[in-house]
């Protein structure tokens, strides 16, 4: 049969439909080429590059900054977190760092990126049939911008989590550069795959294997068996107490966690019934056989200390605990320095949506349960409370892991970052030689540094009394 005599709809190949949302055929295949052009704009090596200018504000003011609008009788236990080390310090001041990224090189690539990929924001979480896995596990600092912030920052915490671990400089720094190269590894590796086949690699049982991490295989074992005991069920069994009448009540453990008055807690349960419409509708029944039984404050993280949040008590017919996380979203502190950086600060109508939408763009798997809600006008996030967690502490590693460590997390951060951006593209700006892992490693000693002087300048600020801090909390 003639091309004539072939009716329409049995022509042969692509039909070309160019429907809005997907992509136009044939499909663009020079993504790699374009990001290995922009090498010429930004060498690799300027990654190393970092410069501050008269402008950056002082770590006390910093933190003093990063404490308004939080609860004022919670600031000084977060003082008293970030001032332990250096590490911590990090961990507290993602702002006070996008600051600082804004104005180093950077590609123009935009990804969903993390805001705060530290080494400790990766852990193990379970998925809906219990199963661990592992992959970043904060969000609440999510934006969509450059995905070298990402990267330099989860250098830089190997270097610092290494220093307080007391490994020596050359491994610090190791750590740092084989972080980049696995992350460099791994979009080389995503690039070269079918999309699919991208979307869901590296599965976990494949991990330790990609990032040839095998010394850490002892470790992961231990705390994935802390994990899988990790649970609302234990928690609430340490937590709570009969009430009376039936049912269970939570039990003052302050600072940490304490009971609230009624109407603040009526205003938490009542907000569920909002949280409920921006889940999936398969999740309903689950929640519907539960009954809501206790609300509590609950103090949570370093850089979250003073941001509002509640434990809320569920229980089913049997009288097994369910607990949910009512959590406070604030603005991200990466959006005041998107501009600075030549982004555009998107429009968030809701800032739980944007953590919850931001994790999922990022997660392989995510807690079935995330949804946002409002509570007496203040946007927040909801999740599963001790959905079987677990994590590495990388300051408490031996030495000999800090690179296994790091090259883990590297792979984990490009996975996560081509959910939302071409690996073709980063891959090919990245390229095959160790010219970026050796620029960001540089980067990485050098900032952890800065970030040792900031630490010592607040330490020196709350000994002398500057700013109120609360220890050992």
């Amino acid at each position: 049969m003639s091309a004539a005599e072939r009716p329409e709809d049995e022509a042969y190949g692509s039909r070309g439909f160019g429907v809005p949302g997907f992509a136009a055929w044939p499909v663009k295949a020079s993504a790699k080429a374009e990001g290995k052009a922009l090498r010429e704009r930004v060498p690799r090596s300027a990654h190393a590059e970092l410069t501050t200018d008269d402008g950056r504000p002082g770590a006390v003011s910093a933190v003093e900054e990063s404490n308004r609008g939080r609860l004022a009788g919670l600031t000084p236990i977060r003082v008293g977190r970030m001032a332990a080390t250096p590490f911590a310090f990090l961990r507290g001041s993602a702002g006070l760092m996008a600051y600082d990224l804004a104005r180093t090189p950077m590609t123009g690539i935009s990804a969903q990126i993390c805001g705060d990929a530290h080494a400790a924001n990766f852990g193990l979480y379970g998925d809906a049939r219990g199963r661990l896995v592992i992959d970043l596990n904060d969000f609440d600092e999510t934006v969509h911008g450059p995905w070298e912030w990402d990267l330099k920052r989860l250098a830089t915490s190997l270097v610092l989590a290494g220093r307080e671990a007391g490994a020596d400089e050359d491994t610090c720094r190791a750590a740092a550069h084989d972080t980049v190269g696995a992350y460099r590894r791994t979009m080389r590796l995503l690039a070269k795959m079918p999309v699919l086949d991208a979307w869901n690699a590296i599965a976990d049982e494949e991990l330790v294997s990609h990032a040839d991490a095998h010394d850490l295989l002892g470790t992961l074992e231990r705390v994935s068996e802390k994990a899988r005991a990790n649970t609302s069920g234990r928690f609430a069994a340490k937590s709570t107490e009969a009430a009376e009448g039936g049912g269970r009540r939570f039990v003052d453990a302050p600072p940490v966690l304490r009971r609230v008055p009624d109407a603040e807690a009526a205003a938490v349960a009542a907000s569920l019934e909002h949280y409920l419409t921006t889940l999936p509708e398969d999740r309903l029944p689950l929640l519907a056989r539960h009954a809501v039984q206790d609300v509590a404050f609950r103090v949570v993280g370093t850089g979250s200390v003073g941001t509002r949040s509640y434990a809320v008590l569920l229980l089913d017919h049997r009288g097994e605990a369910l607990v949910l996380q009512v959590k406070e979203a604030r603005p991200s502190v990466l959006l005041p320095h998107l501009a600075t950086a030549g982004l555009r600060a998107p429009q968030v109508a809701h800032e739980g949506r944007r953590v919850v939408l931001g994790q999922k763009r990022m997660q392989v798997v995510s807690d079935i349960l995330l949804g946002w809600t409002t509570v007496e006008g203040r946007a927040f996030q909801v999740r599963q409370f001790r959905n079987r967690k677990g994590s590495v502490d990388p300051a408490a590693l031996a030495a000999d892991q800090m690179d296994d460590y790091g090259r883990m997390t590297g792979a984990l951060l490009a996975r996560a970052h081509s959910h939302s951006v071409d690996p073709r593209l980063v891959a090919g700006y990245c390229g095959k030689n160790e010219e970026l892992d050796e620029a960001v490693a540089s980067f990485a000693v050098a900032y952890a540094d800065r970030t040792e002087a900031d630490h010592a300048a607040l330490v020196e600020a709350v000994r002398a009394g500057r700013i109120a801090c609360e220890a050992g909390v």
